[in-house]
């Protein structure tokens, strides 16, 4: 093992960068937050004959801003000698004024991280207030201090009494002024949870509702109403669906998604209607009340689009918007619930996939008369929850069918390779995959080696070989040395990847090889084969091998299905991405990147390079999902 040191704490200082609004960046802003949150001792604290649990006040925010450390701590090879394990600590200390305190806290209540205790709606950090974190700010704590590897026992109460944001939508920003990055995806992405997988009309009466029911149902997308006017003259009302007030819409986009403040939450409405996704239904402000306009300007889409130049939203208290048809459609409203998580979710989708099969074919879907039927395929989530009568009776088979799936979609695919990695046997599931690939080139050669013996049948014996035998023979050499690299890289003794395999089968793969090489070469077998040793090799000793081959990766997938798939199944990253696809609102798993607090990048997706390209992720609260396990599931997680 390597020698561990610690290299003495480092000390870091900055000043935060602001926007062009005078805002701190997000990250900053959310950094400070959790971290003024861990410092602090949430307690019960009354106001107005009231009492507020796991509540501060205005005095214990700024007091604890006023001297604010955070210390975190790396493991990492030392520069100097890389075969040594350093620990570096880096302590953060943060210093403010009383009335800049107070200017911060105002930030944390524009992003919804607090709010007023006493009173929720209202936007202004009180110099004596008691106040709570919202179920957003929850939600961003959770995620520091999984990605900074914080205890927090003593916030356990906190997370365990409170509702907590399920998934929030992260919106990516441009790294030299913070701003949001806008592009249909963006748009798309963000619309699609603002309104819900289907119109979210509340219940009648929530009066009997607690706080976590209230805030589910809220999580369902904006609360829809029906609007009945009548225009001067008309003696019937006209009815118009699915609207909704347009301060109802920025409280929406404030606590579910990570934009800051009504401000950006209006610049973002304002985006929907640049995109004909919504529309005004009517604003019944008086003349002397206040109109808070907020215009955007983009690119049109053309003569047939409805994307516009421009597009305005009010921020009035009277303002009344409504979805439109183009939003409907956008929205997927009128897609069937169970079609909703197929990315293809077509008429074109005429086939679905063969359970058995773990390439790229697919089932011919065709019914007795010859008519071919519509079958839509079978969601990620029900793949992976689905069992069989057979199923029931032994609990391995359905292992063995999430397996197959897991290795037919590339994210999951990817997610179980990084959980075999850190168990130390992504070997098995590597050897699983090249004998696949193997087998899949050798069928191709063996096949085209049928036809070019018929042919040369036809054209004589005498005949020379034509150029595509040439070229099956180039490709039979290739598969007889990708054949033994596999051999080489698995199942030699001491290989670099060996697999732990039955006792039985090693010896029977190494006595067969024996018998081949010291048939071909007179030699004794060492336990590896040379490259001029493998081209001696035949179709037939080839086609044996490959039998040998396939009963070791019959016996490595058990192992991965008993094994690891029951493990694999039960971690967080598993767990975060079931709530994914359970909520299968989202569309395709591609369009919305999964993320948790521990694997959060350093850098956002997409603020990498020179050029900044925007997208949407989603980040998961396991805790959350902890409390609706434990409440039954009678909510079901937040859409």
């Amino acid at each position: 093992m390597a020698p561990e040191a610690s290299a003495p704490a480092g000390s870091s200082s900055h000043m935060m960068k602001t926007t062009k609004r005078g805002r701190p960046f997000l990250k900053d802003t959310l950094d400070l937050f959790a971290t003024l949150v861990v410092s602090l001792e949430l307690t019960s604290n009354k106001q107005f004959f009231r009492t507020y649990h796991h509540s501060f006040t205005t005095d214990d925010a700024a007091k604890n801003l006023a001297s604010l450390k955070f210390s975190q701590s790396n493991r990492g090879p030392d520069p100097r000698d890389p075969s040594r394990i350093v620990t570096t600590t880096t302590t953060t200390t943060f210093s403010m004024t009383r009335e800049m305190a107070k200017a911060m806290c105002q930030q944390f209540m524009d992003a919804r991280l607090i709010e007023n205790a006493a009173d929720p709606g209202s936007n202004l950090f009180k110099d004596r207030g008691v106040y709570v974190l919202t179920p957003k700010g929850l939600h961003v704590l959770e995620r520091f201090m999984s990605k900074n590897g914080i205890n927090g026992d003593h916030l356990g109460p906190v997370f365990a009494s409170q509702p907590i944001c399920m998934k929030l939508l992260h919106l990516e920003r441009r790294s030299v002024d913070d701003e949001i990055i806008v592009s249909h995806s963006v748009i798309t992405a963000l619309f699609r949870r603002f309104v819900g997988r289907r119109p979210n009309y509340p219940p009648d009466s929530m009066d009997g509702f607690d706080a976590h029911q209230r805030y589910h149902e809220r999580a369902k997308g904006v609360a829809l109403l029906d609007v009945a006017d009548r225009p001067v003259g008309a003696k019937a009302a006209t009815v118009t669906k699915h609207c909704f007030a347009a301060v109802t819409a920025l409280e929406w986009l404030c606590d579910f998604t990570s934009v800051i403040g009504r401000e950006e939450a209006a610049e973002m409405a304002a985006q929907f209607v640049r995109f004909g996704l919504i529309s005004l239904v009517s604003d019944k402000r008086k003349n002397n009340d206040s109109a808070i306009i907020f215009t955007v300007r983009g690119a049109g889409g053309g003569p047939n689009s409805s994307i516009s130049q421009t597009g305005e939203f009010r921020c009035t208290a009277k303002a009344i918007y409504r979805v439109t048809e183009e939003g409907r459609k956008l929205a997927r409203w009128d897609v069937p619930e169970g079609a909703i998580g197929s990315p293809n979710a077509s008429s074109s989708n005429i086939a679905a996939r063969s359970s058995d099969d773990h390439g790229s074919s697919v089932q011919s879907a065709t019914a007795p008369g010859g008519d071919a039927k519509i079958h839509r395929r079978i969601s990620m989530t029900e793949k992976l929850t689905v069992t069989s009568e057979a199923d029931k009776k032994n609990g391995k088979e359905s292992n063995t069918d999430r397996l197959k799936y897991i290795i037919e979609e590339p994210q999951l695919r990817s997610l179980f390779r990084e959980f075999l990695r850190s168990n130390f046997c992504e070997e098995n599931l590597s050897f699983y995959l090249d004998v696949l690939d193997f087998k899949r080139k050798f069928d191709v050669t063996s096949s085209a080696n049928a036809n070019s013996s018929a042919e040369s049948s036809r054209s004589g014996s005498g005949s020379k070989a034509t150029p595509g035998q040439l070229a099956m023979e180039r490709h039979h050499e290739a598969l007889i040395q990708m054949a033994f690299v596999i051999y080489n890289t698995y199942l030699a003794p001491s290989s670099q990847s060996e697999l732990n395999i039955d006792h039985g089968l090693r010896n029977e793969l190494s006595g067969y090889l024996n018998d081949v090489i010291t048939s071909l070469t007179g030699k004794t077998f060492q336990g590896r084969v040379e490259l001029e040793q493998a081209n001696a090799f035949n179709a037939t000793q080839l086609q044996k091998m490959i039998g040998l081959y396939e009963r070791i990766q019959t016996h490595v997938f058990r192992l991965m299905a008993t094994d690891s798939v029951p493990k694999f199944i039960k971690t967080p990253r598993f767990l975060a991405l079931r709530i994914k696809l359970d909520n299968e609102d989202d569309g395709p798993l591609s369009d919305f990147p999964v993320m948790l607090g521990a694997a959060m990048p350093s850098v956002p997706p997409g603020l990498g390079g020179e050029e900044e390209v925007g997208g949407a992720y989603v980040t998961i609260s396991q805790r959350a999902a902890v409390q609706d396990r434990r409440s039954g599931g009678e909510r079901g997680p937040s859409s």
